[in-house]
């Protein structure tokens, strides 16, 4: 993995001054290096600048960025974060064409592919990628981005061109251009956040690169398509045929994703998904005569504070000894204090560019940073339930009847801590609604359907769309803060295309929650994990970190310089921390209540803070 950035400026010759724009060039590789720690470059033609920061985890002696190749046409040169799944298979198809290569990278297959091929290229990929191909032969440059969004491409239309950063932050090394929140913005996060609405980037000007889309921008413009769109097809293979080919697939996904030339690891909570991925990716090493490290996290003093719950029934532990036993893998518990989750909620903020998950992500950067110190490649569980439908408004009767997205129903959580005038002013719920009617309105559909299963169809792609991106986004930003590639096979576009068509009665057949997948994995896992009831990603139910939040917060209100008093009413910040917890009643998802809610707000103190963002 690494950490892409560069301009496009078709109307002026950028080698005129050359030092100033390779020093941008420079500023914004620094202002990456946590993605890609091992090696960085740069590369300056009169349009275009292309930066790189490199993670080395595929040929690590020739693959250094941008890399630059010639034909009789032109110089084109790319800048490309992520891993191509199927690199091996489509290097074999472009020799026959006669493509030339130098080094064993993925990146010579892209850069190979489109010379050949164009941008319709990126359609013959599997894998995880945000990519910028300048190509002189027409004076344009070329951005395209995964099917599902896990890589992230950032862009604003500046000073007569195109900016782009696979971080927000990289952005604002451009000269002149600075951070901005509007209303709008105000309302992504405070209506909608931690998530976001796809496209945007929250600061004014920002926007992202959808998951699927590619753009050319050159001297007549910018133009865009879609190389990939989910759709609505009839599902017409039996029950027994389709656990057969979720089995295949998954199976398949884990595999291809072990591509590495350094020894790769796995996430493991003893859940289904997580348990899946070590099984399959442990016996595969085991045909290599090695041994799978796996990582599990929790917090101290979780056996004592645990508070079993609807969302959370048990702890995770005797489920991951079971795992580690059955596969034999090198196994390490990860622990995470209190005091280490409040310090780490502000690096979640500069890994994200944004305010985020509170300690749900704070907590995971922390676990990445740990990790690392072992392997520098790790595969993860994430994505099965929004895929397969394991979440509780999957199958709930108020997401079927609300229109509202379905893990954040009331907007009245969000706005206990926000002062009047501002609550007022935002018209919160408005913009949440036009945000859900949009999605619903794009959701692919197929024709007779009932309209329970189409009401499904809507839930499944709100999942995808929204919720798992968010997850993805966590995912990404905390793994790469620490230069740790984290993959996630169950996010193959193959399987999602394929399961967003099977029909509920074989997604949950019987009731049982992910039973098509437990099905597919019936013949690779123990019989009691892999019909364990559902458990999310670990929180701390430590009343004293509680109080550690409260306290912050407490001195960030008492300071008359912190930003977030102008949008916070200290009597309703006071009265809600003289309040009990209700962990059991999440404003957000099914880990984000009352604590994560002054985690957040002492998130997006530091935001304001640090990025001296000017609000309009």
């Amino acid at each position: 993995m690494c950490g892409i950035a560069g301009f496009c400026k078709p109307s002026i010759n950028l080698e005129n001054e050359r030092g100033q724009w390779e020093s941008v060039l420079d500023n914004m590789n620094r202002s990456q290096k946590r993605r890609g720690p091992d090696d960085e470059g740069t590369y300056l033609n009169k349009s275009c600048g292309l930066a790189h920061v490199r993670l080395e985890i595929i040929d690590l002696l020739t693959g250094h960025q941008p890399m630059v190749r010639k034909n009789p046409a032109g110089e084109y040169a790319i800048a490309f974060n992520g891993e191509i799944y199927n690199m091996k298979e489509l290097k074999r198809e472009l020799q026959l064409e006669g493509a030339v290569f130098t080094t064993s990278s993925d990146t010579e297959v892209i850069l190979n592919g489109y010379m050949l091929h164009g941008a319709d290229y990126a359609k013959k990929l599997n894998g995880i990628f945000s990519v910028a191909i300048w190509d002189s032969s027409k004076e344009q440059l070329c951005l395209f981005r995964d099917r599902l969004g896990v890589k992230p491409l950032f862009y604003t239309f500046y000073d007569d061109g195109l900016i782009f950063s696979s971080e927000i932050k990289g952005l604002f090394e451009y000269p002149g251009f600075s951070p901005v929140v509007d209303k709008n913005g105000l309302c992504e996060i405070f209506a909608l956040g931690p998530a976001k609405s796809y496209g945007q980037g929250v600061f004014k000007g920002v926007l992202e690169v959808l998951p699927g889309q590619c753009m050319i921008f050159g001297r007549s413009g910018c133009t865009s398509h879609f190389y990939w769109k989910l759709e609505g097809r009839p599902h017409e293979d039996s029950f027994e045929k389709t656990v057969e080919k979720t089995a295949w697939l998954v199976e398949d996904a884990i595999k291809m994703q072990m591509l590495s030339d350094i020894p790769i690891s796995t996430f493991l909570s003893g859940g289904v998904d997580s348990s899946l991925v070590t099984a399959i990716c442990s016996a595969q090493l085991k045909k290599q005569g090695k041994e799978l490290n796996t990582f599990s996290f929790d917090f101290v003093d979780n056996d004592k504070y645990f508070q079993s719950n609807s969302f959370q029934p048990s702890q995770d532990r005797p489920w991951v000894e079971k795992m580690t036993a059955f596969s034999k893998t090198n196994h390490r518990f990860l622990i995470c204090s209190n005091q280490d989750q409040l310090d780490c909620l502000y690096k979640a903020v500069d890994a994200r560019d944004l305010p985020c998950m509170a300690d749900v992500e704070s907590s995971m950067l922390y676990f990445c940073s740990q990790v690392v110190g072992y392997n520098k490649v790790t595969l993860t569980g994430e994505c099965a339930d929004e895929i397969f439908g394991g979440y509780p408004w999957f199958h709930k009767k108020e997401a079927f009847e609300g229109s509202d997205f379905p893990w954040s129903m009331s907007m009245e959580p969000r706005k206990v801590l926000l002062a009047d005038d501002v609550i007022n002013e935002l018209h919160m719920e408005e913009y949440a609604r036009a945000a859900y009617e949009k999605t619903i309105m794009e959701t692919p559909r197929l024709p007779g359907e009932v309209q329970e299963e189409k009401r499904r169809r809507e839930i499944s792609y709100l999942n995808l769309r929204w919720f798992m991106v968010t997850l993805l986004d966590r995912m990404d930003r905390t793994s790469m803060y620490s230069g740790l590639e984290a993959r996630v096979p169950l996010a193959d576009h193959r399987i999602v295309e394929y399961i967003f068509n099977v029909p509920w009665k074989m997604k949950c057949p019987d009731g049982i929650v992910k039973g098509l997948l437990r099905q597919a994995g019936s013949d690779k896992l123990p019989k009691d994990v892999l019909w364990r009831r559902k458990s999310p990603y670990p929180k701390t139910y430590d009343p004293a970190y509680e109080r550690l939040l409260g306290e912050r917060l407490k001195e960030v209100l008492s300071d008359p310089g912190a930003p977030v008093r102008a949008l916070l009413d200290t009597r309703k910040v006071n009265s809600f921390l003289n309040s009990p917890s209700d962990y059991g009643r999440p404003w957000y998802g099914q880990l984000m209540a009352g604590p994560q809610m002054l985690a957040y707000m002492l998130q997006v103190n530091y935001w304001l803070e640090k990025y001296k963002i000017q609000l309009v």
